[in-house]
């Protein structure tokens, strides 16, 4: 049998309303290096996510060391990152950015449970990189596609995830197709209010 070398997983596109409602993590196997999922609400699995918003604020959260907190903001809610001494390329780049900016952000899903038993997810990057507003609505208008086609699957039988996802939420999966059609139209309005300019 040949050593399969470990790739990385793909980073998942996903909405802030979703991904906010995402409580419940997994592993496929016992193996103590196994990648540890998120369950997402529309039936995926998300071991990283790739996303894009408007960095809105920062703080250094840390006590002892910078460890940084940053709110970037899509058209559907609120991301919350995290970044200190063990993601430095991130932190840095927390540290030098100026809000209001768009970033796009690669990292992996972190949960915590709070004192009340609520469930907060959050991000830990792994790079964010500042980006214009084009890249930023390329990102919205595929992250909403890639939506639709989860919500589309999710009652296909074979879908495992899906199944999860109905067995761990109580959440009507049309609330992100809401979601995603809004995002969409909020392109279309800031298109407007830009006016009809030539091509």
């Amino acid at each position: 049998m040949s050593q399969s070398v470990p790739t990385r997983e793909v980073a998942r596109r996903v909405f802030a309303s979703e991904y906010n409602d995402a409580s419940y993590t997994f592993k496929e196997s016992d193996d103590e290096r196994a990648p540890l999922y998120l369950l997402l609400p529309t039936g995926e699995r998300a071991n990283r996510v790739f996303i894009v918003g408007t960095l809105t604020e920062k703080e250094d959260v840390g006590e002892d060391s910078e460890y940084w907190r940053g709110r970037i903001v899509d058209p559907t809610g609120t991301f919350f990152t995290y970044a200190g001494q063990y993601q430095p390329e991130a932190a840095s780049a927390l540290r030098e950015l100026e809000p209001p900016a768009y970033v796009a952000v690669v990292g992996k899903p972190r949960t915590y449970e709070t004192d009340d038993g609520s469930v907060n997810v959050s991000v830990r990057p792994e790079s964010i990189t500042t980006v214009d507003a084009a890249t930023r609505d390329r990102w919205v208008a595929e992250t909403a596609a890639r939506t639709l086609d989860r919500i589309e699957a999710f009652d296909d039988e074979g879908n495992e995830y899906a199944r999860m996802a109905r067995e761990q939420y109580d959440l009507p999966v049309e609330e992100y197709r809401d979601a995603a059609v809004a995002a969409l139209q909020s392109l279309d309005d800031a298109d407007e209010l830009e006016g009809e300019a030539p091509a």
